[in-house]
């Protein structure tokens, strides 16, 4: 992918200077003009000029990464009226549609002279659509692990295709991309999704793995499904966008949209992932138990094994919220158990000052030690992920060891593994709302002709993003960021970083993180 900025002359006009639309044959919004033909500014897609505005700044790049669209491969495609243009609920709206001109920047805090930096298209409705309502054929399907708001993104979608523009033709694919080519579909209808969302799990069921592009497509084709809705993690988004190639490639009408999900909130570029405030919310409960636990007991230690294979977001956000836990290990931060300001240490102290601790740690914290005790082999799940050791008992296991073999100091460990009852409980009120806004962004950005996008709020904004931008590498927590110091300055833990560890440290921060 090309990633181009071009800087503008302080001597173009101001205050404002525009660019054409990106899309073909766009009409030109009133008051934009262009003077003394300025070097155009190019997406990352295809480097095609795009909309640019300018304010007296000396140094003012600008970058909008953008999105394909059907009228790429597809240039005769016709357009429509949007079937909002007669909607009740809409007509109350000052804008009821976004402008093409309309872009979220994915930084919100720069420097006076800094450069303006990349830009997404902002998600709505569209005031022209490329499809009849009467001629969509629109299929949703679920894959990978589960995670609270699964079935309220499956309801919305529904929903919203139908109440907003019409469509009434929607099938549910059944158990994940192998659902495609092995399994029968189920007819979606508002009425048939109408309470999914107040159960956990997924309507339509899932798997891992499964992923033939060339059998999907075929099946898409062979269907006449022209919209495909994919709710899955980064390897569900990055066979998203293979579907996306294939179908452009056999120059099909078919608008493929990515709704992210994974609850561990590791996607890049978007604010956060739907299911992660409840997941939160929920692990405050297993928190909360095991601060009764301990409390209750002589010498009470309890450990908390949360969700987070390689970026610590649920236990450092359920730590913080708590204000019971002691200590919280994550799989960004490295620790050590012995010596001087190791674990060990640590957890002695605050024993010994208040008779009871509390310990959160991710899933994925601290692998490297239990892989050094425990012979196995390399292996990884249907989707490529590799398979973690269990990291709870381990550390449940050494802790105990500790006190009661070298200190000799008899303690009482309470373990909860709380993983699958957050898993598969139903999303919360504010998930659901977030679900509804990322739902009705897909279906917004499908009808009006987008294609190979994902959805999600950028600065609070929603925005369409290329699949590659949330599949070329996992958000983790910043050890350097404010946020890490304030669960520091909370728990008053130390940073477990030795003198021989800043420099790995250093580098965990500047890494890209794939999964494999």
């Amino acid at each position: 992918m090309d990633l181009s900025t071009i800087s503008l002359s302080s001597s173009l006009p101001s205050p404002f200077l525009h660019q054409p639309s990106l899309r073909p044959k766009a009409a030109p919004l009133s008051g934009i003009f262009l003077r003394n033909n300025p070097p155009p500014l190019f997406s990352r897609l295809n480097r095609r000029p795009i909309a640019a505005a300018v304010q007296q700044s000396q140094n003012d790049d600008f970058v909008l990464e953008d999105v394909p669209h059907l009228t790429n491969f597809l240039p005769d495609l016709p357009s429509y009226p949007n079937p909002l243009h007669g909607s009740q609920a809409y007509s109350i709206v000052k804008n009821t549609f976004v402008s093409q001109e309309d872009v979220v920047a994915q930084n919100i805090v720069i420097r006076k002279d800094s450069p303006r930096g990349i830009h997404f298209r902002r998600a709505g409705p569209r005031e022209k659509v490329y499809f009849k309502p009467e001629e969509v054929r629109a299929c949703i399907v679920t894959c990978g692990g589960l995670c609270p708001g699964i079935n309220t993104v499956i309801r919305e979608i529904v929903c919203g295709l139908n109440n907003m523009y019409g469509v009434e033709d929607i099938l549910g694919i059944e158990e994940g991309y192998r659902g495609f080519y092995s399994k029968n579909t189920v007819r979606l209808t508002p009425k048939v999704v109408n309470h999914i969302h107040k159960r956990g799990g997924t309507f339509l069921r899932t798997s891992r793995g499964g992923h033939d592009t060339q059998k999907i497509v075929d099946n898409i084709a062979d269907r006449g499904i022209n919209q495909v809705y994919i709710i899955g993690g980064d390897g569900t988004q990055r066979g998203a966008a293979c579907i996306y190639e294939e179908a452009q490639k056999r120059g099909l009408q078919v608008a493929v949209a990515g709704i992210p999900k994974t609850i561990d909130n590791d996607i890049a570029v978007k604010d956060k992932s739907f299911g992660f405030d409840t997941a939160v919310e929920e692990a405050q409960r297993a928190i909360n138990a095991a601060h009764v636990e301990v409390e209750s007991v002589e010498n009470g230690v309890g450990i908390v094994k949360l969700m987070g294979r390689y970026s610590g977001f649920i236990a450092m956000f359920a730590t913080l919220a708590s204000r019971d836990v002691d200590c919280c290990l994550i799989p960004e931060s490295p620790f050590y158990l012995e010596g001087r300001g190791g674990l060990y240490e640590f957890l002695e102290e605050r024993l010994k000052e208040n008779g009871h601790l509390v310990i959160v740690i991710a899933e994925g914290a601290g692998q490297e030690y239990v892989a050094a005790e425990v012979s196995a082999a390399n292996e990884k799940d249907a989707s490529g992920n590799r398979l973690l050791l269990d990291v709870g008992p381990w550390l449940s296991d050494k802790i105990k060891d500790h006190f009661t073999k070298t200190r000799k100091m008899p303690i009482n460990m309470k373990y909860i593994d709380p993983t699958y009852m957050i898993r598969a409980i139903p999303s919360n009120a504010s998930d659901n709302i977030y679900c509804t806004l990322l739902a009705h962004s897909a279906v917004h950005g499908a009808m009006a002709g987008y294609t190979g996008f994902t959805v999600g709020p950028v600065n609070s904004r929603h925005a369409y993003i290329p699949i590659s931008r949330v599949t070329e590498k996992q958000k983790t927590v910043e050890l350097t960021g404010r946020m890490w110091a304030r669960l520091l300055a909370s728990t008053n833990q130390p940073s477990f970083i030795s003198s021989d560890l800043e420099e790995v440290v250093q580098d965990i921060n500047s890494m890209n993180i794939t999964s494999k």
